[in-house]
């Protein structure tokens, strides 16, 4: 028996909700969905700001277009969940009111906080020794960027002392949201995870980590597994989405961890690569461990059983909306934009593309780096240029996928989705790249919501285990590599993975100002 649901993805640029049948004995059936957009502000000192009121009433409205479109009795919703960004800060007070904007997960202006603290004594690639073996003994992984959630907080700490003062809990995005809509300030673990304070050996917030850093942990919310009702949904929340009183909220997870429950991916050994305005490798893995050099770490997700290896890159699709951008002021779609590059080469003749547009987390942390075409010549065309941002972003994720292999060994087929996911000739392009099959799943631009979805069958009982998930999941399409093309690739790879060496300075002049 099928029963419907409701989820939300929150986005860096925009909210989904989605509405799904799911059935412990069929599939998680993608029926409808509406996308609200809202601002990403970006300041001059590496801050990047959301407002969180935003998030809700792109969550209300598009809640109520949905249900209205749909034809969809409220009543008929049994649960809703959350598949969210993260890494995100958002201080409220003891009404779950926001004392200022969220910084979000790309913001980078806490660089003194985070050298303040880890940029002392005896050093191993740049960080203090004995805090990273607290870390690791801690978390299994190390808090090495300045976009890092502690750091954020300790910037409002030092700069905003009137906002610290007012601030009674420090909440991640959909926290935020579920506080809204049940009055309950509580974090899924994969949510508390990232924020590296804590402890993955004990199940809780760690107080020697937190004492470390001058991390005030009254300021910490109350921590649960991702399939727990959080609460019900109370009455003026409900009437602000449209909502039936009283409907159970699930806690849900990051988008890390619900993109690859949404993908099938919750095996040991599952690759699944994502590409929406961000973008990762993540494989599911049976124990914890960092690659401190690569800056790879296995989190907790939403399985206690197993962890994700997660190797990130800051901006993936983005790179491509940033091209189908000035094609659009060509005149030129999607579609056309496509057609126009499909008789390019493999190689972009010669033109190769860095997808660091706003800067790089994996396998190098550089907030200053940026993207960049390299090698052109009198007979470049735009179609090389195009193809090439395609192409440069493909062969990030091959080099995060070898920087991943040398710890874990994964299975020869890799699951693709998000955004990217939907055009066939990126998934072809990124198979040629991998040389190696690459799946699609339905609806690889739901698949955050998709796994937000599963893990509700577990949560109302129709499946046992989170493992389940993989039998509802349904592969769609299977792309093969051209290996004439994959010879082309692995060719520039080794060029592809020096640009950042031999601009390493230049990025730093150019934009550590900023």
């Amino acid at each position: 028996m099928a029963v419907k649901v409701i989820t939300y993805d929150v986005g860096t640029t925009g909210l989904k909700v989605c509405l799904f049948d799911i059935s412990a004995e069929e599939s998680v059936k993608y029926l409808a969905g509406e996308t609200e957009h809202y601002a990403l502000h970006v300041l001059e000192n590496g801050g990047v700001e959301q407002d969180p009121d935003d998030w809700w009433s792109a969550m209300a409205e598009g809640t109520k277009k949905l249900l209205e479109k749909s034809g969809t009795a409220k009543e008929e919703i049994k649960g809703i969940s959350f598949c969210s960004q993260f890494q995100t800060v958002v201080m409220v007070d003891e009404e779950g009111n926001p004392l200022r904007r969220a910084m979000s997960c790309m913001d980078s202006r806490a660089d003194k906080q985070f050298k303040d603290c880890m940029s002392t004594g005896i050093k191993v690639e740049g960080l203090d020794i004995i805090k990273v073996l607290k870390y690791m003994r801690t978390t299994g992984a190390v808090s090495g960027s300045a976009k890092d959630p502690a750091w954020k907080y300790l910037w409002v700490k030092e700069n905003e002392p009137e906002i610290f003062e007012k601030t009674y809990k420090w909440l991640d995005a959909k926290e935020y949201l579920i506080c809204k809509a049940t009055g309950n300030m509580k974090a899924s673990r994969d949510d508390a995870c990232g924020t590296f304070l804590y402890d993955v050996h004990k199940n809780c917030w760690s107080e020697k980590l937190c004492k470390m850093l001058k991390i005030d942990m009254k300021h910490l919310p109350e921590v649960c597994a991702s399939t727990d009702e959080v609460g019900k949904m109370l009455p003026h929340a409900a009437a602000e989405l449209g909502l039936a009183e009283g409907t159970p909220v699930f806690s849900g997870g990051s988008d890390v961890s619900l993109c690859s429950v949404g993908a099938g991916c919750v095996e040991v050994g599952d690759v699944l690569i994502y590409s929406g305005t961000s973008g990762w490798v993540a494989t599911t893995v049976d124990k914890l461990h960092l690659d401190l050099g690569n800056l790879i770490g296995a989190l907790i997700g939403v399985d206690p059983t197993t962890y994700n290896y997660i190797a990130e890159v800051e901006t993936s699709g983005k790179c491509m909306e940033w091209v189908k951008d000035r094609m659009d002021q060509m005149g030129m779609d999607y579609d056309e934009m496509i057609e126009y590059i499909k008789d390019t080469p493999a190689g972009s003749n010669g033109v190769v593309f860095s997808p660091w547009m706003h800067g790089n987390r994996c396998p190098f942390d550089d907030a200053n780096s940026r993207g960049m075409f390299f090698n052109l010549d009198i007979t470049t065309r735009g179609s090389d240029l195009m193809k090439s941002v395609i192409e440069g972003v493909c062969m990030h994720m091959r080099w995060l996928l070898e920087c991943t292999e040398k710890s874990f060994e994964t299975n020869p087929v890799v699951r693709f989705s998000g955004g990217s996911a939907i055009a066939p000739y990126i998934c072809q392009v990124m198979a040629d790249v991998l040389g190696r099959d690459v799946e699609t799943i339905e609806s690889p631009r739901q698949v955050g919501a998709m796994g937000a979805a599963a893990l509700t069958a577990v949560s109302l009982g129709m499946l046992d285990d989170i493992k389940d998930i993989k039998k509802i999941i349904k592969v769609d399409t299977t792309y093969k590599p051209n290996l004439a093309n994959y010879e082309v690739y692995t060719k520039i790879m080794p060029v592809f993975k020096e640009l950042h060496k031999n601009n390493k300075k230049a990025y730093e002049i150019l934009n550590g100002g900023k």
